[in-house]
């Protein structure tokens, strides 16, 4: 059955109501979690979540609740509702990409939310917002799990547990992954045994939204070679020689809100710029991000209009906020990169950092033009509202000039 909704550590303790992590398949099948009870699987359709299905179904589990949340990535979901039908499990399709572009991407925009000035983040954003679905899917079923599949070589870990910490969720929680590993080839032929064919195919791990396609794992385990299979990318093809275009991108108070004076909600601005920006081939991001004990993955990003958005907002800040604000609100922004990075979202720090952030995004209003081609941006024209900026230096020299040699009054 599919249900499709819109929308606007090692665990030692007894799982439902002590908020105890599941860490290993051993702590799903050896009796800890009621096989009656509802339980809520984060679900992308990938090989692992699939996978974990089948290892419920197989385990006796009755009512099993799969979360597909459809954050814009542009997936036909027919193989999630095939996966739900063989393994006779519920299907929630949840679709949040206007929630998840006005109460996540907005302010990760204002926040210029680079990784250490290499890449935008993106799973930091998607991965609390996806927790927040499942928790209230599991409060209304009255289910006393959700469980995922975030590995030890995956930062998701800590973002999804953080979150589901943070939110208070009481039940049990976690990724069998952490403690039993499975390997790829053994996941693939139990799944095809039981009529799932297409998993083997995958030679990489793509995670998608309306914000950014991700890839790692697979063929791009290894930084020293990591030449990204072309038929990865969607938005940002190679360009022809010369190719060349100009948009104008607006901002109301911090949000992005128009393209080429055409007013837009900020999904629908996304979108847009994902194409027409990743048409000349701009938006492509490489980059090492840290685990929970301090090691280092690939991690490579396709993200055409956080490319252009990131840069359009600070020009429109610099034009518009004063030095000594700026200075203060680019340490701020580390420190708001640092809490959804480590999986702190709903924590009080990440929050009083935004607060700060909003003050300054409500001074941000105007836009900007660009002419992009060949994968190179240049602005045209910039814009701002209330701008601090001059417009002609000669004619404001000779103002103070003239201020300065007229007699003091009195």
């Amino acid at each position: 059955m599919t249900t499709t909704t819109s929308l606007g550590g090692p665990g030692t303790g007894p799982f439902p109501g002590g908020a105890s992590p599941v860490r290993s398949f051993h702590d799903i099948e050896s009796g800890g979690l009621d096989r009656g009870s509802p339980v809520v699987v984060l679900f992308s359709g990938g090989l692992d979540s699939t996978y974990l299905l089948h290892r419920l179904t197989a385990a006796g589990f009755e009512d099993i609740h799969a979360l597909y949340a459809d954050l814009g990535a542009g997936e036909d979901i027919e193989e999630q509702k095939h996966v739900a039908e063989q393994l006779s499990v519920h299907l929630h399709v949840l679709d949040g990409q206007q929630v998840f572009a006005d109460e996540y991407v907005r302010p990760a925009v204002a926040a210029q939310s680079f990784y250490l000035g290499t890449h935008p983040i993106s799973s930091s954003l998607s991965r609390p917002f996806i927790v927040k679905l499942a928790v209230e899917l599991a409060t209304s079923l009255g289910a006393e799990s959700i469980l995922h599949t975030a590995n030890r070589s995956q930062n998701t870990m800590r973002r999804l547990n953080g979150a589901l910490r943070d939110l208070g969720w009481k039940g049990a929680y976690g990724s069998p992954y952490y403690l039993d590993p499975v390997e790829r080839d053994r996941k693939a032929r139990e799944l095809e045994s039981h009529g799932i064919v297409h998993m083997s195919k995958r030679l990489t791990s793509v995670d998608s939204n309306l914000w950014c396609r991700e890839f790692e794992s697979g063929v791009l385990e290894d930084p020293e070679g990591h030449a990204v299979p072309e038929h990865l990318y969607r938005w940002s093809v190679l360009p022809a020689l010369g190719a060349e275009t100009e948009l104008e991108i607006g901002f109301d108070r911090g949000v992005p809100c128009s393209v080429d004076g055409a007013a837009l909600p900020l999904r629908e601005v996304v979108d847009i710029l994902n194409h027409r920006v990743g048409a000349c081939g701009i938006g492509r991001f490489s980059g090492l991000e840290h685990l929970e004990g301090g090691q280092k993955v690939l991690e490579l990003r396709e993200m055409p209009a956080a490319w252009i958005l990131l840069r359009t907002y600070r020009h429109l800040e610099t034009a518009t906020l004063d030095a000594e604000s700026i200075r203060e609100k680019m340490h701020i922004e580390q420190i708001w990169v640092r809490e959804a990075l480590e999986g702190r979202w709903f924590a009080s720090l990440r929050r009083a950092s935004q607060s700060f952030i909003d003050v300054c995004a409500a001074q941000v209003s105007g836009t900007v033009r660009w002419r992009l081609r060949n994968g190179t941006a240049d602005t045209l024209s910039i814009r701002a509202a209330a701008p601090l900026y001059l417009t002609d230096r000669e004619e404001w020299e000779r103002q103070l000039t003239a201020e300065s040699a007229a007699p003091a009054a009195g």
